[in-house]
């Protein structure tokens, strides 16, 4: 467990950085020091996580600190472009300073209550985190995440990565999720598409023609689900897989999780978080199946959840899920649905859109 929100992620003079990924390679150094009592491997760990866990995934993948601490390293729909720039945090220390009607430093923090916090932070959202020089990686979403004067998967494309084996990938439809049950998918408008790619690209107007050239029939919905998607998760894993697969020790591994939910009138689609009741094998769950539960009306495959959960555990047991590796000539992705399918460099066009914003 690591501390979230105000208590994990808010950057206050006087207080540590990213207190909440410190308490992650704390976890891993009680882990490592203690497994053997519990009949485990100190030199075998795997470190995953998913959404925000997967993204401090990927900073704990680019922390000195880290190193020897983990083997391997799954990262399900995280961000290697997701933190922060000190300028940006600074703006939301100053909003939950006001809030709470203090000084943002952290002796004046020091005595407010865990109950007051939460309420702080829940009303920090819609918080401007655009600046001269950089776009919000979270496109207003959080505002708590790294904090960090290089992103991570520039730190690993500079040699500063560790871990010996990646499993890294997004699902096909991530941001179906912020728009579909919130009625915003249906009615949305091109405004509402270019201001989704202004939040996060220095060249909205192409980023919007890139993905309409690839998409022509798709509706103002489905391309602001797909730039959100990518502004969220796409282009930062990608960024990161391209960065962890140069390093020539260690072996990248990508997969595209493409299975669709007919859940809320079978528009949420292979969204954000579909895949982690197939990796945990608990698609079987009455709670997560009907018309408006996560995995829709209809069961899916059983041998399907049982194959996902088997990869994953694989993966971390051998480090090789069972498909080729990623690299930057090929970026071979593995995509999970009904059929496993093994495809090169999915969606090069919106890759490369992203790879030519210009990121500081």
């Amino acid at each position: 467990n690591y501390r979230l929100g105000i208590a994990g992620f808010l950057d206050l003079p006087g207080a540590p950085a990213n207190r909440g990924l410190l308490d992650v390679i704390g976890a891993l150094r009680w882990v490592r020091e203690n497994i053997t009592g519990f009949g485990g491997d100190p030199d075998n760990v795997t470190l995953f996580g998913q959404s925000a866990g997967a993204t401090i995934v990927g900073g704990v993948l680019a922390t000195p600190g880290a190193a020897g601490l983990f083997r391997r390293a799954i990262v399900q729909s995280g961000s290697g472009l997701g933190a922060f720039t000190t300028e940006q945090a600074a703006r939301v220390a100053s909003a939950a300073a006001e809030a709470l009607g203090v000084t943002p430093h952290v002796d004046a923090f020091a005595g407010i209550s865990d109950d007051r916090l939460v309420d702080a932070a829940s009303r920090l959202a819609g918080i401007d985190l655009r600046t001269a020089t950089h776009h919000d990686p979270l496109s207003g979403l959080s505002p708590f995440s790294l904090v960090l004067d290089t992103q991570p998967a520039e730190a690993v494309a500079t040699g500063h990565g560790f871990g010996d084996d990646l499993l890294i990938g997004t699902n096909t439809e991530e941001g179906l999720l912020y728009l579909v049950p919130t009625g915003e998918y249906a009615t949305s408008t091109g405004k509402d598409v270019f201001d989704t790619a202004a939040r996060s690209h220095p060249n909205p107007a192409q980023l919007v023609e890139t993905y309409r050239a690839t998409r022509p029939e798709a509706s103002y919905g489905e391309l602001r689900s797909a730039i959100m998607g990518d502004a969220l998760f796409g282009a930062g894993t990608r960024a990161l897989a391209d960065a962890y697969a140069a390093r020539p020790a260690s072996a990248t591994f990508a997969y595209e999780f493409a299975w669709r939910s007919h859940a809320l009138d079978g528009e949420l689609g292979a969204t954000h978080a579909m895949e982690l009741p197939f990796v945990f094998g608990l698609t079987h769950l009455p709670q997560l199946l009907g018309p408006t539960a996560l995995l829709g009306p209809d069961r899916p495959p059983t041998d399907l959840a049982v194959r996902v959960h088997e990869t994953w555990i694989r993966f971390a047991t051998t480090g090789d899920p069972g498909w080729d590796r990623y690299g930057t000539e090929r970026r071979a992705t593995m995509r999970i649905d009904a059929e496993w399918t093994r495809v090169d460099d999915p969606r090069s066009r919106e890759r490369q859109a992203w790879s030519r914003a210009s990121r500081r």
